[in-house]
């Protein structure tokens, strides 16, 4: 179900109402009725793949149980094993067999020993990256001693599949998530208002800036050797901030969405465009995966504890695994070695240039321009594409492509209210959204402005978040 969906403007209500003044006075039936709720959310996709979060949680739910009981390391380092080979044995068949099987007849072919690719005919499930994440975290850190088992299990399917943040994150920790199944919640007014600010900002990121802008976009990319120069930078620029749109939207909606339940959920974006180094991009940018990634794969690997070539090697490692995470293409694993790779340099030479007075001016902007050329490499569909579109952004032997000029005209104004609104935010040190600000008059004449750009500007087609695919 997505949230910018008819069905999920009637299905939201409705449990809201059951929520509060059916189930508001038993803990137990209350955490039930959000567990129905998420499973035909994610079922009203295909129920065929609820036997999957099902199972996982199954499988997590007694390993957390067996960890806990027994000390043996054996046993303990089994438990743990088996939780990794059930969580990633479905990610990988599901989403990287035919990439692998691929990849593996093409180094044979080039070897001179040309063999043919089994592909199989396969539906990667809706948010199996982000859930399969969620349950092994909690794995991990029964086994690390860092949280004790939940005995609830119906608190603890919960948790799994909640389903405001079950299908684009953020990716929450059980240490966050879990524990707010077993409070009593109280409906108050200030949390449900909080919770609509949240989901205007998410529907106007989504609706009116990154839908808007994939209108362009996929013009562009759909037929991408018919243009070039002009045309190609704005293209990739718009991706950038469609995929930010995007991304975040959900982002937000899913926190405003569980707060109209008593939830809090961390914050995942943090005006990453304004970011002054790369490594700051990624405390900005879908920061739930970055610090997944910093605790269970860079710190496992030794982290910043070995010496500067080591550390360098971990660093590339992890966000090399962090792009093949974004999907099975040779475009993500590209992807994530560029930001791998300029996190190394950040690492060896900042201190030194950041000595220099026009490095700390001119840096940011080069950041924002790393940041959007990487993003036209994830957005092409192979390797090829991308360097077309790359190499085109030079060549302004074409004129510019403009398409609907009232989708153009209207592209640009999202865009640039958004990276205000960002603006405005960073540099007075406001909280998340603008709209949490003091003064009555000027908040709710921000809102109203909102809901009207919204309803005229917004792009009301159901199309899916672009996250969905990860």
């Amino acid at each position: 179900m997505l949230f910018n969906s008819l069905e999920f403007t009637i299905f939201l209500p409705v449990v809201f109402i059951l929520y509060w003044f059916v189930t508001n006075r038993n803990l137990k039936l209350q955490n039930f009725l959000l567990l129905a709720a998420s499973y035909l959310f994610y079922g009203w996709w295909d129920w065929r793949f609820l036997s999957l979060i099902v199972f996982s949680s199954f499988v997590d739910y007694f390993i957390g149980i067996g960890l806990h009981q027994t000390d043996d390391k054996r046993k303990r380092k089994l438990l743990l094993l088996t939780s990794i080979l059930v969580n990633l044995g479905f990610l990988g068949f599901f989403k990287y067999f035919n990439f692998f099987a691929e990849s593996f007849a093409d180094a044979f072919t080039l070897l001179g020993h040309p063999i043919k690719a089994t592909r199989l005919n396969i539906i990667l499930p809706v948010g199996i990256s982000f859930y399969t994440f969620q349950t092994l975290s909690y794995s991990i850190d029964i086994y690390k001693r860092k949280l004790e088992p939940t005995k609830d299990i119906i608190a603890f399917f919960a948790f799994v599949s909640f389903f405001p943040q079950l299908v684009a994150g953020p990716i929450e920790r059980a240490s966050n998530l879990l524990p707010q199944f077993y409070r009593h919640r109280t409906f108050t007014c200030g949390y449900a208002s909080q919770g609509l600010k949240y989901m205007l900002k998410g529907f106007f990121m989504k609706l009116v800036v990154a839908d808007r802008l994939a209108i362009y976009v996929e013009s562009v990319f759909s037929n991408y050797e018919a243009y070039s120069g002009v045309t190609y930078i704005l293209a990739i620029l718009f991706f950038a901030f469609q995929i930010y749109g995007d991304f975040a939207g959900y982002s937000y909606i899913a926190i405003g969405v569980a707060k109209f339940f008593g939830f809090d959920l961390m914050i995942n974006f943090n005006r990453p465009y304004l970011a002054r180094s790369i490594k700051d991009f990624w405390s900005r940018w879908h920061i739930s995966l970055s610090t997944w990634f910093r605790d269970y794969v860079y710190i496992p690997l030794g982290g910043n504890r070995a010496g500067s070539v080591r550390v360098s090697i971990n660093l590339l490692a992890t966000f090399i695994i962090s792009g093949l995470w974004h999907g099975a293409n040779w475009t993500f694993i590209l992807w994530g070695a560029i930001h791998g790779a300029i996190q190394v340099f950040e690492k060896n030479a900042f201190k030194t240039l950041f000595k220099f007075k026009i490095f700390r001016f001119v840096y940011p902007v080069v950041v924002f321009i790393i940041a959007v050329v990487a993003f036209s490499i994830f957005r092409s569909k192979d390797i090829s594409q991308a360097m077309h579109i790359i190499k085109g952004a030079f060549d302004f032997s074409k004129p510019l492509f403009v398409g609907n000029p009232s989708i153009f005209f209207y592209s640009i104004l999202a865009l640039v209210t958004l990276l205000t609104v960002d603006i405005i935010e960073e540099y007075n040190q406001a909280k998340e959204i603008v709209f949490l600000g003091k003064r009555p008059t000027i908040r709710y004449l921000f809102y109203a402005v909102t809901i009207l750009f919204i309803l005229n500007s917004g792009v009301f087609n159901n199309s899916q978040f672009i996250y969905f695919q990860f």
